[in-house]
């Protein structure tokens, strides 16, 4: 069954129809946020993400375009939470307190590749985790980050060289 048909059915309130996008949707969603955030954030905010889906869908007026619509609701949730985080540390920061981060969870939580995406700046992260992880086209990309195609062309291309070198400096060599 197309997504565009179970979130009909969703509209109208069949509960098997949410259920199954509900499973169709949860571990991509959950990974894209969790491409962005630590593991214990990206719980709490893919949560977040399906309560604005639940609120959301009935006012969807194009079905077929869920995912974009999905993928918008979880960059904004993401975007909301790091402004969020970003504030308090400013606002400790002002205030001479130490923010300390747990370096065993850093550590036993990341591998090579994912430090090197988190290494990346936002943006660009968030470009590569929807083209590539996420399978999503350049459009919907655009359509999802607000900006023309060409940002999200110059952006990956941005990326991918980050990343390249990122790697490099690491001693990866392709």
């Amino acid at each position: 069954m197309t997504d565009e048909l179970l979130v009909v059915r969703a509209q109208l309130g069949e509960r098997a129809a949410w259920a199954e996008l509900v499973a169709r949707w949860r571990v991509p969603v959950w990974t894209y946020v969790r491409r962005m955030l630590d593991a214990e954030r990206a719980d709490d905010v893919t949560q977040e993400i399906w309560l604005a889906v639940v609120r959301g869908l009935p006012g969807l007026r194009e079905p077929g375009r869920f995912a974009p619509w999905l993928f918008t609701i979880a960059r904004r949730s993401v975007t909301d939470r790091l402004r969020g985080e970003y504030a308090r540390e400013k606002e400790c920061l002002a205030t001479d307190e130490v923010i300390v981060e747990d370096p065993v969870e850093a550590m036993a939580d990341r591998a090579e590749l994912i430090a090197a995406l988190t290494g990346l700046p936002v943006l660009e992260r968030e470009i590569l985790v929807l083209f590539y992880l996420e399978d999503l086209s350049i459009e919907e990309c655009a359509q999802i980050c607000l900006v023309p195609a060409g940002t999200v062309k110059s952006r990956l291309n941005r990326a991918r060289r980050l990343l390249r070198e990122h790697l490099e400096e690491r001693g990866y060599r392709p």
